[in-house]
């Protein structure tokens, strides 16, 4: 197991599409492991997107139990392929993020969604959450596609902010 080396603005990885997971070979499965271990030596992640570590690849980490503040959740999840097939509701949240380490901001994002993926032995899956576990899910998404959460918020003036 290894501690990955997270890319943070402006690296144009950040910026890419990633893409589709073919097969589940022995170098994902330790892509995963790795990345579990990046977020969870971080102290404060609760998710994680392979792009964040340089492999632009559909697969995220969330474990929003992690996070002092008790929170409904799922545990730790291992999405592969990961699409939201339903978001309903609105949340205005403060958000962080290993890739913009010295800011946080306000974005906005749907409270309830459904999500397909594959889990780690690919077996196709759907989980239905909300609230703080549902941020966290789409912001890992968002990463697969090239967003990073400064692109979400309203303003940079009024929503972003030095982390201290």
């Amino acid at each position: 197991m290894a501690n990955l080396k997270v890319l943070t603005i402006p690296n144009p990885i950040l910026k890419q599409t990633c893409a589709s997971v073919e097969n589940i070979s022995d170098g994902v499965v330790k892509l995963i492991n790795d990345m579990k271990d990046t977020m969870n030596s971080s102290g404060h992640c609760v998710g994680i997107a392979a792009s964040q570590v340089g492999v632009t690849l559909r697969l995220i980490v969330v474990n929003v139990s992690l996070n002092p503040k008790p929170h409904r959740n799922n545990g730790l999840l291992v999405m592969i392929n990961p699409v939201i097939t339903y978001k309903s509701g609105k949340l205005k949240s403060r958000e962080g993020c290993l890739s913009v380490p010295n800011f946080t901001g306000n974005v906005s994002r749907n409270d309830k969604i459904a999500v397909e993926y594959s889990d780690i032995n690919g077996i196709k899956k759907t989980l239905k959450t909300s609230g703080f576990e549902s941020i966290v899910i789409q912001h890992e998404i968002d990463h697969l596609n090239g967003i990073v959460f400064l692109d979400k918020v309203s303003s940079l003036k009024t929503d972003v902010f030095k982390r201290v």
